[in-house]
Parts: C-alpha cells; sequence; structure tokens
C-alpha cells in the first residue's frame, strides 16, 4: 500500500549501497511480490507487521520487508480508545537477513498513564494507556468547515520522528503528562481520520 511505500520505498535508492535486502511492499489487496534490493549504507533490513484493532478485535494486517533505518526498529502504538494500531518492525544487519515476516506485535499490559480519548458525542472519555505508549496525543483536521479531532495514547516514537509527512493534514501535539491532551467538547471521526493517522506508522527518510 501507499504508506508501506513511503515507508521503505524512499530507503531503496541505490546510493551508496551496501546491504542487500528482501522488498516486499503489500498492494491495495494486500498481496505482494518479493524482489531483493541494495540499500544505502547505514540502514538495515527490516520486516514489519501492522496490526490495527478495533474494540479489542483484530480487523487489519499488513506484513511488508525492506530496508529501515535503525530508529524504527522495534515495538510501538497508537490508541485512541475503539482503535488501536501496533507495530512490530524486527531488524537485522547481515545480507538477506529479512526472510522471516515479522512476529505478531506483543500483548500490551496498561502501564498507569491515562490519556483522553473521543466517541462521537465528547473527548472527555479517560483512557488507560499500554506498554510503551508512554505519550498523548490530540490531532485535528478541517473537514467540511468544521474540525474532527481524534485523541488517545501514543508511543513517543510516533511523536518525535524525523519525517513529518504523515502530519500535511493534521494539526497534532503529543505531550507527557498524565491527561495532557486536554478534553474537549469536539465529536470525533475515527473513521475518517484513520489513513492519515495510521501514517504514524509508517515513516520515511
Amino acid at each position: 500500500m501507499y504508506l508501506l511505500a513511503l515507508m521503505f520505498g524512499i530507503l531503496l535508492l541505490p546510493e551508496a549501497s551496501t546491504l542487500r535486502c528482501y522488498v516486499c511492499i503489500p498492494d491495495a489487496s494486500g498481496t505482494c511480490i518479493q524482489t531483493s534490493h541494495e540499500c544505502r549504507k547505514g540502514l538495515r533490513c527490516a520486516a514489519m507487521r501492522l496490526v490495527r484493532y478495533q474494540d479489542g478485535s483484530k480487523v487489519h494486517e499488513e506484513n511488508s520487508k525492506g530496508c529501515a533505518v535503525a530508529e524504527d526498529c522495534g515495538e510501538y502504538s497508537v490508541n485512541f480508545g475503539i482503535s488501536q494500531t501496533k507495530v512490530n518492525m524486527k531488524c537485522c544487519t547481515s545480507a538477506l537477513c529479512n526472510t522471516q515476516l515479522a512476529p505478531e506485535p506483543s500483548k500490551s499490559k496498561p502501564n498507569g498513564k491515562q490519556c483522553y480519548w473521543c466517541d462521537e458525542q465528547s473527548c472527555n472519555n479517560t483512557l488507560s494507556c499500554e506498554g510503551n505508549e508512554d505519550n498523548c496525543i490530540s490531532a485535528t483536521e478541517s473537514q467540511g468547515g468544521h474540525s474532527v479531532t481524534v485523541k488517545g495514547c501514543v508511543s513517543k516514537r510516533l511523536c518525535t520522528t524525523r519525517d513529518k509527512s504523515w502530519a500535511r493534514k493534521l494539526t497534532y501535539r503529543c505531550c507527557k503528562g498524565n491527561l495532557c491532551n486536554g478534553a474537549s467538547s469536539r465529536s470525533a471521526g475515527l473513521v475518517l481520520l484513520a489513513p492519515p493517522l495510521l501514517s504514524l506508522l509508517v515513516t520515511s527518510y
């Protein structure tokens, strides 16, 4: 898909190539044809599994392979209350080492942090963050002359990524304190905002 291509595709430029990795970017149907490519100097081979949950049930999964910067390796997630997306990026440093798919993201437990999240009525709901979701997030997009807002928990990695192209249509803020993402009376549009917010999980360099 486009977002996965945005993540891996820019990293596949042949400039100063030093490491060959398997590449597999799924299309709109979720399928891909695996090839191999020389990655730029300093990059690692990677396999990524992205899983989205709705009300606790898995509703979407994508697997991809390519080249990645070391900072993108590991697990991270974003949680908007009824919808949570988790990523596991497994990296390795030898030629064609990314033969296997990335494992399923780990099951996470509440970590004690709390953030506000939005349902269709308000953004006054309290959400218990899980795993490494150590920041709160508030994101707003203008749609049809009014603002649509989502709030929730997010891993710090997604707030500090050097690439901000995912936010080109959004105004967003991450913060560290409990309930720091501010209660709001604006209603949320989780479905409408899902595509741009998912790009939180796929950065490019």
